[in-house]
C-alpha cells in the first residue's frame, strides 16, 4: 500500500468526490505506466520471517535503504515505515507482515521499470547483505504460519487486523501472509476509463491464471495454483470482487464514487493518529454523523486514504490499478505491466480485447474468478479454456507493444518482455505448476529450496 495522502481540503459535496477521480484524466501523450511489486523479507539462516525491531530488522533494513538512497523517511511516531523519494521517483513500504513494497516512478517505458526494479534489487541486496536477508517473490509465504509472522507498528493495520475476522475468513492471511505484483495505467477520458476498467475486470482472471505463484501454505501443497487469488474471495466481500456493475449501463466516476461511498470504513487519520471507524459509513462522514468523529466533515485526504481500501479485481482511483496477479521473479515483474500496456494504451489491442470479453456474462466471469485459482489455464468461459483466451491476448498486447515502437539502447522494443508468458505457454503451464513439479520431484517433499532457488 502506498503511504497515506495528505490533502486537508475539505469535503463538502458528492461532486467534490467525483472530481477527484476526473482529475486523473490525461491526455494520451502524458500516459505513464506504475508498478509495485511486494516481496518477503526472510533470514539467511533458517529461512525465518524477519521481525521489525532488532539489528537485523526490518527497520535496520529500512534505515539502511534511508542511508543508501538518500530518500525521505516516513514516521509513524518513533517508528520509520517507509521511505519516498521527494523528486518523484516512488516510495518504500511495509505490509503489515514486513512484505516489502516498491511503488515504482511514473515512467513512460517498460524499458524504464526493467531498469528501475534491476536497480531496486540491486540496492536492496546491497543493505540486506549485511544483515543476513533475503527476498523472496511468491505470492503466499510457502511455509510460514501466520502466527509466527511479526505485526508492523502502523496504525491501520492494527485496525484491519481487528475488523478482517468479522467480514470474512481469509483476510488476515491476505494481509500477513501474500505478496502480489501491481501495474497502474492512467486514462484520458471518463469513456476511456469505463473501456479499460471493463476490459480490465473481465481478464484479470486470465492475468491470475499466467502469473499463478503460490501453491504451497504451511510447507505443503495447498490444492490451488494461485492460492493468494482464493484467500480474496473469502477476505472482504463488500470491498473485494468483479463488480458486475461496471459493465451496466450508465458507468462512469459518480458510478464508482458511489460504489466507494457504500464500502464500509477502517479508520480515519488525523495527525499521526489513526481513529478506528471501521464499519462505518462514509456517507455519514459526508454528513458530520460519524459515530468515531461526530460533528467532523472529510477532507480529501480522508476520500483518497478510505478510496485506498476497496479492494476489487481492478482498482480506480486516479488510474486503474491491475491486482490479479501473484508475485514472482524479476521476468514476472516486468512481463505484468508489459501485457496491461500492450493491452490498454493500444487503441487496436483494447478494442480487440473488448471484442474478446464483450460476449461474456457476470454470471460467466464470476465463474472463471472462483476456477481460475484452482484450475489456472485449464479454466474455462464459454467453452474456452484460459490456456486459449491467454493465447489469442498475449498476442494482442505484443501487437500493441509493438505498435508502441519504444526501443531500448540495443534496439529491443517492449515486446521481449512478454516472451516469458510466451514461453510458459509454450509449456502449458504455470510458475505454480513448476514449483509443484521440483517440490514432488528435485525437492522431496520440502519447500526449503524455494528460499534459494527463487530468492531475488
Amino acid at each position: 500500500m502506498a503511504r497515506d495522502q495528505v490533502d486537508l481540503t475539505p469535503l463538502q459535496r458528492r461532486d467534490d468526490l467525483v472530481e477527484w477521480i476526473a482529475q486523473g484524466v490525461k491526455a494520451k501523450s502524458q500516459f505513464h505506466i506504475g508498478t509495485e511489486h511486494e516481496k518477503f523479507v526472510f533470514t539467511l539462516e533458517g529461512h525465518r520471517p524477519v521481525p521489525y525491531e532488532g539489528q537485523r530488522g526490518i527497520r535496520a533494513l529500512l534505515e539502511g535503504m534511508e542511508h543508501l538512497l538518500g530518500w525521505q523517511p516516513i514516521m509513524e511516531g518513533p517508528n520509520i515505515i517507509g521511505l519516498f523519494d521527494v523528486t518523484g521517483g516512488g516510495a518504500i513500504s511495509l505490509e503489515p507482515g514486513g512484505q516489502f513494497e516498491l511503488s515504482g516512478a511514473q515512467v513512460e517505458t517498460i524499458h524504464q521499470t526493467s531498469s528501475e526494479l534491476m536497480a531496486h534489487l540491486a540496492q536492496v541486496r546491497e543493505v540486506a547483505r549485511p544483515l543476513h536477508i533475503g527476498f523472496l517473490g511468491l505470492g503466499m509465504t510457502p511455509d510460514w504460519t501466520r502466527a509466527e509472522i511479526p505485526k508492523m507498528p502502523k496504525g491501520r493495520y492494527k485496525i484491519m487486523t481487528s475488523y478482517m475476522p468479522k467480514v470474512g475468513t481469509l483476510g488476515l492471511d491476505m494481509m500477513y501472509r501474500t505478496c502480489t505484483v501491481q501495474t497502474n495505467l492512467d486514462f484520458s477520458s471518463e469513456a476511456d476509463m469505463v473501456k479499460k476498467l471493463r476490459v480490465s475486470i473481465a481478464l484479470q482472471p486470465i492475468a491470475t491464471a499466467l502469473f499463478a505463484n503460490s501453491p504451497f501454505t504451511d510447507g505443503k501443497p495447498n490444492g490451488f495454483l494461485s492460492f493468494r487469488s482464493e484467500i480474496w474471495r473469502d477476505t472482504d466481500n463488500a470491498r473485494a470482487g468483479m463488480l458486475p456493475w461496471v459493465f451496466e449501463p450508465g458507468m462512469g466516476f459518480e458510478r464508482w464514487v458511489d460504489y466507494a461511498l457504500d464500502v464500509p470504513m477502517y479508520f480515519v487519520k488525523r495527525g499521526d493518529t489513526y481513529i478506528d471507524a471501521s464499519g462505518q459509513s462514509f456517507r455519514d462522514l459526508m454528513m458530520g454523523k460519524l459515530p468515531a468523529l461526530p460533528g467532523e466533515l472529510p477532507t480529501l485526504s480522508d476520500w483518497a486514504n478510505h478510496m485506498s481500501t476497496t479492494f476489487p479485481e481492478v482498482r480506480l482511483k486516479r488510474y486503474l490499478e491491475m491486482r490479479g496477479a501473484d508475485s514472482g521473479p524479476l521476468p514476472n515483474l516486468l512481463a505484468l505491466p508489459a501485457l496491461w500496456v500492450g493491452l490498454l494504451y493500444d487503441d487496436v489491442a483494447l478494442d480487440a480485447a473488448w471484442d474478446i470479453a464483450k460476449v461474456w456474462t457476470a454470471e460467466d466471469r464470476q465463474k472463471l474468478r472462483d476456477d481460475v485459482p484452482k484450475l489456472g489455464l485449464a479454466a474455462k468461459i464459454q467453452d474456452r479454456t484460459v490456456f486459449e483466451i491467454a493465447s489469442e491476448v498475449l498476442k494482442l498486447a505484443r501487437s500493441g507493444l509493438g505498435r508502441r515502437k519504444h526501443f531500448d539502447l540495443s534496439g529491443q522494443d517492449e515486446t521481449r518482455y512478454l516472451d516469458v508468458l510466451d514461453d510458459r505457454l509454450a509449456r502449458g503451464t504455470t510458475p505454480a505448476q513448476e514449483l509443484l513439479a521440483k517440490y514432488h520431484g528435485p525437492w522431496r517433499g520440502s519447500v526449503d529450496p524455494i528460499y534459494s532457488e527463487e530468492a531475488y
